[in-house]
């Protein structure tokens, strides 16, 4: 007895090419609006562009199956399947489509949206808890100060409470400020000739830039400076706030953020200097044999 088994098949079509491609466009065109859903060679084809936009829609952040929904979108249309080259317009117009739908995510809004130039041209959105410096300690709207008086104006008030010559006799001037700066310095534990040859350093840098912010910012990326002092960068970082101040805006009316130096140019002296709790402190764990244990 022979038995015959009968097997459906389904008819190849070549798409790979463009020429295939522009067949099985056409034909799905005529078939109607069904074709697509109910033709099996449909099926294949939008599998082999899922893979064959795989990588594309990788790049951009995208699932293979987006870059085949955008093909898919394409081949319906009149000039895909008119197309001298039917797969270069698909190619094209998924590649837009994927840059597209990055930018919209980045953007927080539509696909439509992110097409156009005007929209596009903006930055992604950010998140104020995705940076790693909070907003306020960046962001000039935040930066506010308060109306203190300079050191020039300092100066001047402290002359007007003594009966005109005080502030003159109060003030001190750079050299002996550095010096008393060093003396302070020793006076918390550091080495006499480690606290000259830091505090000279300091003030001479302090002398060029012309500003304590700046000062600070250049000392802070010395490396070759604290180097050559053999200073850790614990020492480093925390006799350059005792000195300078903190730069943060927020501190700059305070005595942490004038600093010693200007603190002393402004007729504070050692005995007031030491009874700062904080600032003691500050210098006591910066020195450098406690930097290192």
């Amino acid at each position: 007895m022979t038995t015959t088994n009968t097997t459906t098949t389904t008819p190849h079509e070549e798409f790979t090419t463009s020429a295939g491609l522009r067949a099985l466009l056409r034909r799905l065109h005529e078939a109607g609006e069904r074709a697509w859903a109910a033709d099996p060679v449909a099926a294949e084809l939008m599998r082999f562009a899922a893979e064959k936009y795989g990588a594309l829609a990788r790049k951009h952040g995208l699932d293979p199956w987006e870059a085949a929904s955008a093909a898919f979108d394409v081949m319906r249309t009149r000039s895909a399947r008119d197309a001298h080259d039917p797969w270069g317009v698909v190619t094209h117009a998924v590649r837009i489509t994927c840059i597209a739908e990055e930018r919209a995510q980045g953007l927080l809004c539509s696909t439509h949206q992110a097409r156009r130039p005007h929209i596009s041209a903006f930055h992604d959105a950010e998140r104020i808890s995705d940076r790693e410096t909070p907003l306020p300690e960046y962001h000039p709207a935040f930066q506010v100060t308060d109306p203190e008086p300079d050191t020039d104006a300092a100066g001047g008030d402290a002359g007007n409470g003594s009966g005109g010559g005080g502030g003159v006799q109060a003030s001190m001037s750079a050299s002996s400020a550095m010096e008393d700066a060093i003396a302070l310095v020793t006076m918390l534990g550091w080495e006499p000739a480690t606290a000259r040859a830091s505090v000279e350093h300091i003030c001479g840098a302090l002398a060029k830039a012309g500003a304590r912010h700046t000062a600070y910012e250049n000392l802070r990326r010395d490396q070759y400076a604290r180097a050559l002092l053999d200073l850790p960068a614990r020492s480093w970082t925390g006799l350059l706030k005792a000195l300078l101040g903190n730069p943060h805006p927020g501190l700059a009316a305070t005595s942490a953020g004038r600093g010693v130096l200007l603190r002393l140019l402004i007729g504070e002296t050692l005995p007031v200097l030491l009874r700062d709790d904080d600032l003691v402190l500050t210098v006591c764990l910066a020195a450098p044999d406690r930097g290192r244990k």
